[in-house]
């Protein structure tokens, strides 16, 4: 059904144009190469799209951050709180996943919320998206340089030469293209799901017993640590109340060690048959949800005391709960592989940080809501302005030179957090306006390439959860004598900031809000369409056993 009228936000959409099977991107297929005449390349291929949607963006905040979650919460509330945000984000991927799927266009979700909502929506999400990523990666390698602490030897070097070398490792990968992106994160995603496979299972050993340790009297573990009161607890609110406020407190946490899920929508730009392998790898979220959150914090929460000195927010260092479980349990040599591996994570997840605030700003000036530079590319597809922004933001890594590494670490990370929690708000309610648009326009759902479960009600589950933890996300310095400037900052600084984004783009651009009669639901979808034909056209069905098993795993 056509559109009421043009969209003055994305003109470019309604153009007709060439696809160039498996080599356009999504700049070609909806005419954002009108500022550049190279766009981004589809050279993220299918065991790309998988592997960073499984485990592209598991970094530091389940192998360290979540140690910050047990010291607070306990065994009981980092449990619950990763498993109820493990719902949450759920139903935001798939309400993310049946857009995606339907209009493969960089920028994703930034580009959704002004076409279904108000483009100054759009304009304010994808400012806050590319901060978002952008402050994490600066979040990243300052929990490698945490990590490193570890070894006594590389302790004695001065930390700036460590920031100095991670950050020039991540953005070498980001530089090479795409395709080296997608090839370096394939195989850090594969060693870091082997690896907690791993951990999960050595953990469920040390929990039973079956361990070396020279003191034989603490084994078999069992779920005894689950009756310990967290130490940081005790130094609040006793009773039920103060057991509730400190299992609040690990959404946020929790929040971190979600982010990036949502990077798979923005691969679809540079996807191979987006229609066919973005679903895929949508429909894998669960999996990794259940077994490498849910699972693996139920392991943390078995084998490491809440109140152990070695856990963030305990002391002074932040050593990853899995080293201090198996360390205690008296393995030898493991603890150091699983530190080098952890060290590995931060660097993946901070080259997926970097490529998503990237593509993130290319996004916004291809959809003209930033300079037109940052929507320049290489003639291999590269935003190479929008990348050299951003890796600049990389340099408030150094700022772990001035303060200690944990609050360097946890300011960085609550920006981060909130900034994320709002980005998942808005994917929702964009993903509310498009399902009523297409309701009250007459299209069937059940047409579509991906039809997402439990809706609308999913959606809105998410949607009043994710409003309820970023208003209550640092409800601690509102606390009698808790007050913490720098804290209250960094937790609800992107709130105001957001909507003075959001206003200033409305007054400036005079923009109106979509109504769903006159919802834009049919531009850029016939150039897709016929790109996917073409891609069907290539496919080759597996025919050996083992092209059969690969196939239905990637």
């Amino acid at each position: 059904m056509a559109a009421a009228h043009a969209m003055d936000s994305y003109p470019d959409l309604e153009k007709e144009v060439k696809v160039e099977p498996a080599a356009s991107g999504a700049g070609d297929v909806y005419g954002a190469d009108a500022v550049s005449q190279n766009g981004v390349k589809r050279n993220l291929k299918a065991r790309h799209l998988q592997m960073i949607a499984l485990g592209g963006t598991i970094g530091t905040g389940l192998f360290v951050g979540a140690g910050g979650a047990l010291s607070t919460g306990g065994a009981a509330g980092i449990f619950l709180g990763y498993t109820i945000m493990g719902f949450i984000v759920y139903s935001m991927m798939i309400a993310l996943g049946e857009m995606t799927t339907l209009y493969p266009v960089n920028g994703a979700f930034v580009h959704y919320a002004s076409r279904f909502v108000d483009p100054s929506l759009g304009f304010a999400l994808g400012w806050n998206y590319w901060y978002s990523w952008a402050i994490t990666l600066p979040t990243e390698i300052v929990a490698a340089a945490l990590v490193l602490d570890y070894w006594p030897g590389a302790a004695r070097v001065n930390v700036a030469v460590w920031i100095t070398i991670f950050f020039i490792v991540i953005t070498a990968f980001n530089f090479m293209g795409v395709g080296a992106y997608g090839e370096a994160e394939f195989w850090f995603a594969l060693l870091k799901i082997v690896t907690l496979l791993g951990l999960i299972l050595v953990a469920l050993i040390i929990t039973a017993g079956g361990v070396p340790t020279s003191d034989p009297s603490e084994y078999p573990i069992g779920f005894r640590y689950w009756n310990e009161v967290p130490f940081q607890q005790q130094n609040g609110i006793p009773g039920a109340w103060g057991r509730f406020l400190s299992f609040w407190t690990v959404f946020l946490q929790a929040a971190f060690s979600f982010l990036g899920t949502e990077i798979v929508a923005l691969t679809a730009g540079e996807a191979e048959n987006p229609r066919r392998n973005v679903p895929k790898a949508i429909k894998r979220v669960f999996a990794r949800i259940l077994f490498f959150y849910v699972v693996g914090v139920l392991m943390i929460s078995l084998i490491v005391s809440p109140n152990d000195p070695g856990l963030l927010n305990n002391s002074g260092t932040a050593a990853s709960p899995w080293v201090i479980g198996i360390e205690k349990a008296g393995i030898k040599v493991l603890p150091h592989i699983v530190n080098a591996v952890i060290l590995t994570a931060a660097f993946s997840a901070g080259n997926s940080d970097l490529y998503a605030a990237s593509r993130t700003l290319y996004g916004l000036a291809c959809d003209g809501q930033a300079p037109r530079i940052f929507a320049k590319c290489t003639k291999n597809g590269l935003p190479i302005w929008s990348l050299i922004a951003t890796a600049s933001v990389g340099f408030l890594a150094y700022m772990n030179c001035g303060v200690t590494g944990t609050k360097a670490f946890n300011y960085l990370y609550s920006i981060g957090a909130v900034t994320g929690l709002i980005s998942w708000l808005v994917i929702l309610i964009s993903y509310l306006r498009f399902y009523y648009g297409c309701k009250k326009q007459g299209f069937d759902r059940n047409e579509f390439p991906y039809k997402a479960p439990m809706q609308p009600y999913a959606s809105f589950f998410g949607a009043f959860m994710l409003f309820v933890i970023i208003i209550f996300s640092d409800y601690q310095v509102f606390l009698a004598g808790s007050w913490d400037t720098g804290s209250f900052l960094t937790a609800y600084i992107t709130i105001p900031w957001f909507f003075l984004m959001l206003v200033a783009w409305k007054f400036w651009k005079k923009t109106t809000f979509v109504r769903l009669d006159a919802m834009d639901l049919d531009s850029g979808r016939r150039a897709i369409d016929l790109m996917e034909e073409e891609q069907r056209a290539l496919y080759k069905a597996p025919e050996t056993w083992y092209e059969k098993l690969w196939a239905w795993l990637m």
